[in-house]
């Protein structure tokens, strides 16, 4: 076998995803993690603490193995020609940010404007909380919950705003409570015209 090969095999070994831990093996690294913090997992407090945290993240990261776009799929066209603006407003979630593993807590304004059909609304609610149930940044999380809704149900244009507070900003770090993160996507007429995107953006404003 040349050297050439053996190399183009070393690389596609590399490129290959690793196996997803077993639960017995994040509770072993949750063991670690207590040790490494200066306690004895072995103590009674803490016993079933890896356990525990491995069932948590489990519920915490649950978006993984959820489709986002299969969500959407079912609608309905009997409508009798509606069509203005539907929003689903204060949508709260919980999240995690993906560079420090802490909470991200917010509320979601998702709006879109119908062509032909709609969604039922708790599917709009599931599609947010799919990507909240990730690591997540909240600008990325924004733009996929918009550009998911609007790749599905392709409507005239779609409009997602969140507000969450970082706790990796609140309670460490710059250590700054009491402050919010505000994100947006517009698309299509939202994008396109300033009455439907400012009707939007006093809609979200209002829940403050």
């Amino acid at each position: 076998m040349s050297r050439q090969v053996r190399a183009l095999e070393r690389v596609a070994i590399a490129e290959q995803p690793a196996a997803r831990p077993s639960r017995m093996e994040v509770a072993e690294a949750v063991r670690t993690m207590i040790r490494w913090a200066g306690d004895d997992p072995a103590r009674d407090g803490l016993r079933e603490t890896p356990d525990r945290v491995a069932r948590a993240f489990q519920e915490y990261f649950a978006g993984y193995a959820q489709d986002p776009a299969e969500i959407l799929q079912k609608t309905f066209e009997e409508i009798e020609g509606y069509d203005e603006m539907i929003v689903l407003r204060g949508v709260r979630f919980e999240s995690h940010c993906e560079h420090h593993m802490a909470p991200i807590v917010g509320r979601a304004w998702v709006a879109y404007i119908p062509q032909g059909r709609v969604v039922g609304i708790s599917k709009l609610a599931r599609v947010v909380d799919i990507y909240a149930k990730r690591l997540q940044i909240q600008e990325k999380m924004t733009a996929q919950i918009a550009n998911t809704i609007n790749e599905v149900l392709k409507p005239e244009g779609v409009g997602v705003i969140i507000k969450a507070t970082h706790h990796c900003m609140t309670t460490r770090g710059a250590h700054k409570p009491g402050t919010d993160l505000v994100t947006s996507r517009m698309l299509g007429v939202f994008r396109d015209n300033a009455l439907t995107r400012q009707e939007l953006l006093g809609l979200a404003n209002s829940d403050d």
